[in-house]
């Protein structure tokens, strides 16, 4: 069950901005077997300007199209596993039109306790959901 923040400069449609976040969540269903409606985004569109994202030293230069993408999910899953969501969201991605070198992706993990769905509970902890496995 990720939780998958995108962040983009303005200037795409609302259907372009929707076809990214089902883009990604299709990799993340592909990669990692979760259920359909494990489905929760937050898509940020900020002004030009808003976003800085070099290259890390890479020699490669982003365009202002660049979407940066940070996942937040459970620790557990290995690093071939992390390896091969990040190339399939790329791929999805690039079935947009968006260059491989405006893919960031920051991963971000945590614990079965650190997720609440609701009514204040950590439903994994409770056992009203049961702990992704792969």
């Amino acid at each position: 069950m990720p939780l998958v923040r995108i962040d983009v400069n303005q200037g795409r449609s609302a259907d372009e901005l929707r076809r990214l976040s089902q883009g990604i969540h299709d990799a993340i269903l592909a990669e990692y077997a979760i259920p359909e409606r494990d489905y929760f985004h937050v898509l940020t569109e900020h002004q030009q300007g808003q976003i800085v994202a070099q290259d890390a030293g890479l020699g490669f230069e982003r365009t202002p199209d660049v979407v940066m993408i940070q996942i937040f999910t459970q620790a557990g899953r290995s690093q071939e596993a992390k390896q091969s969501l990040f190339a399939a969201i790329a791929d999805r991605l690039a079935e947009l039109d968006v260059a491989g070198e405006d893919v960031f992706i920051g991963y971000v993990e945590n614990s079965a306790g650190d997720w609440s769905f609701g009514f204040g509970r950590a439903q994994y902890v409770t056992g009203e959901l049961s702990v992704p496995r792969k």
